[in-house]
């Protein structure tokens, strides 16, 4: 496995020198900063990320204003309560995109996120998780949540402003070619492999996971 200084020269001679790369990586907010975000927009990333997931994403965008107005502007205690006639109405808005499946998730997750409350609630739990064990994070999430594993969660995680990695196809391309991984991650020992790999990383740089990651995804 190289070292996170020789990948990143690999990316930053792909991407036109090492400030134009430097220039380009996100930065993530910090867990106080995560923590006071209010539950409810935890709640909408996840329902976004759901109704994305094997979707046209600019559908389900064009459409938000309707998400938000169907669902109460996510309003957990709200949504958590969602009935049958909710369900009914809301297979019937054409605001929204009526898939009942993922429809269920919105109460589903809402659940999930009360269920934080007694650890400090959604921001102090999601966003305050150590990045030494992000896996764990995303597994908690698919364990306990609806339809919030695998590239769902990460992406919703990513989009939140948490420190993350997404296994994309690029990153997923350099973390073979470090001999990390031989194919799409899926079980918990090559998520576990993966965690190691960027847990290195991160010593050597000083960098988060989200930096990380783009760097590895920009290599490629």
């Amino acid at each position: 496995m190289r070292s996170f200084d020789d990948i990143f020269d690999i990316a930053a001679e792909r991407k036109g020198g090492a400030d134009a790369l430097n220039a380009s990586l996100a930065s993530p907010l910090a867990p106080a900063e995560l923590a006071k975000i209010p539950e409810d927009r935890w709640l909408a990333q996840l329902t976004k990320c759901v109704f994305q997931a094997g979707f046209n994403w600019k559908v389900v965008e064009n459409k938000w204003d309707g998400f938000e107005t169907a669902f109460h502007s996510f309003d957990i205690d709200r949504c958590a309560f969602l009935h049958d006639e909710d369900m009914d109405r809301l297979m019937s808005d054409t605001a929204i995109v009526r898939n009942g499946p993922k429809i269920r998730t919105v109460i589903d997750n809402a659940h999930y996120l009360q269920s934080l409350r007694d650890q400090g609630g959604a921001g102090s739990v999601l966003g305050g998780w150590p990045s030494t064990d992000y896996v764990g994070l995303l597994d908690s999430m698919k364990k306990n949540g609806a339809r919030i594993g695998g590239n769902t969660g990460q992406y919703a995680m990513r989009f939140m402003g948490r420190d993350s990695f997404i296994i994309s196809r690029d990153v997923v391309a350099r973390l073979i070619a470090e001999g990390v991984i031989d194919k799409q991650p899926t079980s918990k020992g090559a998520m576990k492999n993966v965690q190691s790999a960027f847990n290195t990383w991160m010593e050597q740089s000083g960098r988060g996971l989200t930096q990380i990651s783009q760097v590895l995804s920009k290599s490629v």
